[in-house]
């Protein structure tokens, strides 16, 4: 139970890895998959976790590799929100930065596929939003963390010239 069969730092090492190859990972596959999660994203994010184990822990199930392995993701974790939080730029690599989906009831395809994006899913975020026509939208954009914020048009001056 306390006997590990690789060194104590291994595990920091292997930890550090991990999370940089999950973090870059996760990151290239859009923010639509951070913020919304079908249940196919649900199912990866479990496989993923279960492939990366043993890359972690080397075979090693002992109670101390465990738990130097879960400070050291919980560390990694911590050190990254401070630096995105202290750091712009670095926060930009990371997060991303937010993408403007709608403009003045104008849809914008190319971010609807480079975030994949359907149409149901922008329906969805209008209709949550109160509005049923794109026309209805001043903008929408996709923030860092995938949710669509949708700022809607005064009312009076909405022209009725598009729809998703």
């Amino acid at each position: 139970m306390f006997t590990m069969a690789v060194p104590w730092w291994e595990f920091i090492v292997r930890g550090i890895i991990v999370y940089a190859f999950l973090l870059v990972f996760l990151r290239m596959t859009g923010k639509r998959n951070v913020g919304q999660y079908d249940p196919f994203d649900l199912i990866l994010l479990l496989i993923l976790s279960n492939a990366v184990q043993n890359s972690m822990n080397a075979g090693d199930n002992s109670l101390i590799g465990g738990l130097i392995s879960a400070t050291t993701l919980i560390v990694c974790h911590t050190l990254m929100a401070h630096l995105t939080f202290r750091n712009h730029w670095f926060s930009r690599v990371i997060d991303g930065k937010p993408l403007r989906l709608i403009d003045q009831g104008e849809v914008n395809e190319q971010v609807m596929r480079s975030e994949l994006i359907t149409t149901d899913n922008l329906k969805a975020a209008l209709h949550a939003a109160g509005c049923l026509h794109t026309y209805e939208v001043e903008q929408a954009t996709i923030e860092t963390n995938g949710q669509i914020t949708i700022v809607l048009r005064n009312r009076d001056s909405a022209a009725k010239d598009g729809d998703v």
